[in-house]
């Protein structure tokens, strides 16, 4: 398990979530792109403008809510999330 000093300090050091990352196409923590991905186990961690914010089940959820459920809601289907991120422009 992860210490809270540990988990504040990763997300610290953390770089700014890219496109994917905002068009829940990518991992928020590890990166993973979900498109590629043969079973991600995505979850929401948080929402921003329009658009859910995903981590992987498990480790990465954790680091970004302290839950390894993320939130209590369903991600947008990933040919949802492809849709919008194309346009939006990316």
């Amino acid at each position: 398990m992860y210490s809270q000093d540990s988990i504040f300090g990763r997300r610290r050091d953390r770089p700014e979530p890219t496109a994917e990352m905002l068009s829940g196409l990518a991992c928020l923590i590890c990166g993973t792109d979900y498109r590629n991905a043969p079973d991600p186990g995505a979850v929401v961690v948080s929402r921003r403008d329009d658009g859910q914010l995903l981590a992987c089940h498990g480790t990465c959820a954790r680091m970004a809510t302290g839950s390894v459920d993320g939130l209590d809601e369903t991600p947008l289907p990933l040919d949802e999330r492809i849709r919008r991120h194309r346009a939006d422009g990316f």
